[in-house]
């Protein structure tokens, strides 16, 4: 049995609980009142005997949490936010204490079961035509920086395919709703997704702009992050396998019907053509090994379908909107390395990378990209939001003292080390070589901020 509704003007964040759980999944919890009388409980396996006494209901609750431990929640009628929160208790008698002092000052309280945020689970809300969410978090992740923000279909399409199972968020736009989604089933009806609190607004949010690097695209890592944003949105993507170090693998994009599998390795941000593309399949964890020892830089590595290359190349968007488009003929990777220099690209070829990319900056605006034309239409390899500082053979534009000449040659690890080693507030750096601005010669200077154009008639 359960006390009867209150005031509607009153807002009881343990009786709206309560009645969710009729329809969603929720954390087990048990609530008690100021004056220390019990209101509310959903823990499993528990009785109706309403006048057990207080350290009983916590002692069953410790007891059915999967992690033995809990949280309390404090709230008033009047003022749901921004009230106390106590957490990581694991004694009867600390939860006890806590609840008796915080009922003192005249809160109502939820000692709800921790839900463990280190188990790869994200925390979130949505709202409107927006979600935000962060892994490894609770919904208030949502008040810190690094949060992904997302039109709320593209954004639970993209959980849905990391997780694996289907998030209840269908609600009105006008409900403001807190959820956190997990690897494993947990809560009171043992399910993926808890919903921890649902409240009406007066505002709702509309306009959304996508944005990474963030807590998430970190998390699974960048090019995972960029791809499955463009999937979402149905953008041609090859069919990817995401062979991630902290999740079950996951899978999303189009089929290109080559059968052929490439791996790529999948940094937290980008750190161009520093780790391997390995063009066959081989053993991923071995690759992370190798390429990533400490685990601190690869979070993932992207088993991608191959696309059979008819023309390949990249894309960026400089600092005036204009597009430069570069590539060869057939597969790009020694053009991507500044090994082997653009070649002229057939109008058919431009114009449907113009296409794509058009289709791309609706979604996330200037961006810059890696794609394959295999003949019919141009997929997407690589995506990264953002207009450059490039313009024609300028790389980074600026004004500086003196120049290094760098030999293309030379290699992308060496470029790296020069750019770290000179003053980039009095040098630039000239490429001597015929390379692509697009190339990752030229991501490295951007990434870099070094002022710096391409010079093929410089000499080393």
């Amino acid at each position: 049995m359960n006390p009867s509704k209150q005031t509607p003007a009153a807002v009881f964040k343990d009786e709206i609980l309560y009645e969710i759980s009729s329809s969603a999944n929720v954390a087990q919890f048990v609530s008690f009142g100021p004056d220390l009388g019990k209101r509310f409980h959903l823990i499993r396996g528990a009785g109706e005997a309403m006048h057990q006494a207080n350290a009983l209901w916590i002692e069953a609750l410790l007891k059915a949490s999967s992690g033995h431990m809990v949280n309390v929640r404090t709230f008033r009628p009047d003022v749901s936010k921004a009230t106390p929160f106590v957490r990581g208790l694991t004694n009867v008698d600390d939860v006890v204490a806590s609840v008796s002092s915080l009922s003192e000052s005249g809160f109502y309280t939820i000692v709800n079961e921790t839900i463990d945020m280190s188990d790869g689970g994200t925390g979130g809300v949505v709202v409107g035509n927006l979600i935000e969410f962060a892994p490894c978090d609770t919904p208030r992740a949502v008040e810190a920086s690094g949060v992904t923000s997302i039109t709320r279909a593209a954004g639970a399409r993209i959980l849905e395919i990391v997780y694996g199972h289907s998030l209840p968020l269908q609600y009105d736009p006008t409900l403001r709703v807190e959820f956190t989604t997990h690897p494993m089933r947990c809560g009171y009806a043992k399910q993926n997704t808890i919903i921890w609190e649902i409240e009406r607004v007066d505002r709702v949010v509309d306009a959304v702009s996508v944005s990474w690097p963030n807590r998430f695209s970190r998390f699974i890592g960048d090019k995972a992050f960029g791809l499955l944003v463009c999937d979402a949105f149905g953008l041609p993507v090859p069919r990817t396998v995401v062979v991630s170090r902290v999740l079950a693998p996951f899978v999303f994009g189009d089929t290109t019907r080559t059968g052929e599998t490439w791996l790529r390795t999948c940094p937290k941000e980008p750190i161009p053509g520093r780790f391997s593309t390995v063009q066959r399949w081989t053993d991923p964890f071995a690759l992370l090994k190798s390429e990533d020892p400490d685990g601190e830089l690869i979070p993932s590595i992207l088993a991608q379908e191959a696309v059979d290359p008819a023309y390949s190349g990249s894309l960026v968007a400089d600092a005036n909107g204009t597009l430069i488009i570069e590539g060869v003929k057939g597969t790009g990777v020694e053009f991507m390395l500044a090994r082997q220099a653009p070649e002229p690209l057939p109008d058919f070829v431009v114009h449907s990378v113009r296409q794509l990319y058009a289709s791309v900056a609706a979604v996330i605006g200037p961006a810059s990209i890696e794609w394959v034309y295999d003949g019919q239409k141009t997929w997407l390899l690589q995506v990264h939001r953002g207009a450059t500082a490039s313009k024609g053979k300028v790389i980074v534009q600026g004004e500086v003292d003196e120049y290094r000449i760098f030999d293309a040659n030379g290699g992308l690890e060496l470029l790296r080390n020069l750019t770290a080693s000179i003053d980039r507030s009095r040098t630039g750096i000239v490429v001597a070589g015929d390379v692509g601005v697009t190339s990752h010669i030229g991501d490295v200077l951007r990434q870099a901020r070094v002022v710096s154009y391409i010079d093929p008639a410089a000499k080393p």
